[in-house]
């Protein structure tokens, strides 16, 4: 695998080499992720039973126009909406529309936002109502699997060892882990190099080093591991129709560590939340 030095007020592209960032792209990031995690936190009091995916896409979209910034998923690809929803059974991608929430679904809403050429891109699951035992324990182990990857995302260790530290503890909980979709790098490119894989061996892959930027998103599933995609195009859900959680951070490697750029400043990170 080949590192580069970003340059970082240049406008990048994607590439197959790893950028390695300076001050100026951890300066950028953090205010691109502060806006994300806004909005993720913004939301908590609107996800509620009754009130539709689009009209939590319409508040995100004001919210982020309002911010300064640019919902980075409106016209990506094809994609008209600022926000994905994943509701129960849908693993990612899932299209804001007049679907109401209800109590005991579990959903997850992820946003992704440009401010200054940079890109802020974060996940969390919320809980609808009154949410079943089950429900709630796949999204706090979910989380945890999140947290234990960023905690082993460090200089010197590598993206095998963020895997296996995700696939390590959700087997022990036996849940599985989704390997169809993963973490990319970021920065000023919205989907870069390299791929995060959620699953891994200790000491094998990518070895980290400073500067790099990408997110850690793992998708775990109550069920079996496999997915399949909507004739949408976008919509991946459980073949089995078992539920599935993800929370995502962006973060860059430190000199000494891993900065979480997409923390929440009202400390909502996780749920239950209380905004």
């Amino acid at each position: 695998m080949n590192y580069v030095t970003a340059i970082d007020t240049d406008t990048a592209e994607p590439s197959s080499a790893i950028k390695l960032h300076g001050p100026d792209g951890f300066a950028g990031m953090r205010k691109a992720g502060a806006v994300a995690a806004r909005v993720l936190d913004m939301l908590v009091p609107h996800v509620k039973p009754g009130v539709t995916t689009g009209e939590l896409d319409r508040l995100t979209y004001e919210f982020v126009l309002a911010a300064g910034a640019v919902p980075a998923t409106v016209f990506y690809r094809g994609y008209s909406h600022s926000l994905c929803t994943s509701i129960n059974h849908v693993v990612c991608h899932g299209i804001p529309g007049p679907k109401k929430l209800a109590s005991g679904d579990i959903v997850n809403i992820d946003v992704t936002v440009v401010v200054d050429g940079w890109h802020g891109d974060t996940s969390r699951m919320y809980l609808v109502g009154d949410v079943p035992l089950k429900a709630r324990k796949l999204v706090e182990v979910t989380y945890e699997c999140l947290m234990r990857g960023i905690a082993a995302a460090k200089p010197g260790a590598t993206l095998g060892d963020v895997g296996h530290a995700i696939q390590s503890y959700a087997e022990s909980q036996r849940y599985s882990i989704v390997r169809d979709f993963c973490g990319h790098g970021l920065g000023r490119v919205f989907h870069d190099a390299p791929n995060v894989v959620h699953v891994g061996k200790p000491g094998k892959g990518v070895v980290l080093r400073p500067g790099m930027f990408f997110t850690i998103e793992p998708m775990i599933n109550l069920g079996r591991s496999d997915v399949k995609v909507l004739d949408d195009g976008w919509t991946a859900v459980t073949r089995d129709r078992s539920l599935s959680a993800q929370f995502e951070h962006s973060v860059g490697i430190t000199e000494d560590g891993c900065e979480i750029f997409t923390k929440s400043p009202a400390g909502l990170d996780s749920p239950p939340y209380s905004g």
